[in-house]
């Protein structure tokens, strides 16, 4: 399983339990649905984070693997050219 799928399953189990336990407290319903609202804002400026943080990861990667590429064909170019 990718680290992706077992960050989703955690991320979205820490979600439930949170909801759970808010909805199960002796609390107000104008009062829990405010808590749920704010939980709700929490995770998912988190969960953007995380998606930024990854694009950028991929990005960078990205970026990398055309460098390295780059240099690949470079090298094969002055070659080729050596042997004509």
């Amino acid at each position: 399983m990718s680290s992706g799928k077992v960050l989703l399953g955690v991320l979205a189990g820490v979600a439930a339990g949170a909801m759970l336990g808010i909805l199960f407290a002796p609390d107000k319903g104008s009062n829990t649905r405010k808590k749920i609202a704010a939980k709700s804002e929490d995770y998912g400026d988190a969960i953007k984070e995380k998606i930024d943080d990854f694009i950028a990861s991929m990005s960078e990667k990205l970026d990398e693997v055309k460098e390295e590429v780059s240099d690949i064909a470079e090298k094969s170019r002055v070659k080729v050219e050596k042997e004509v």
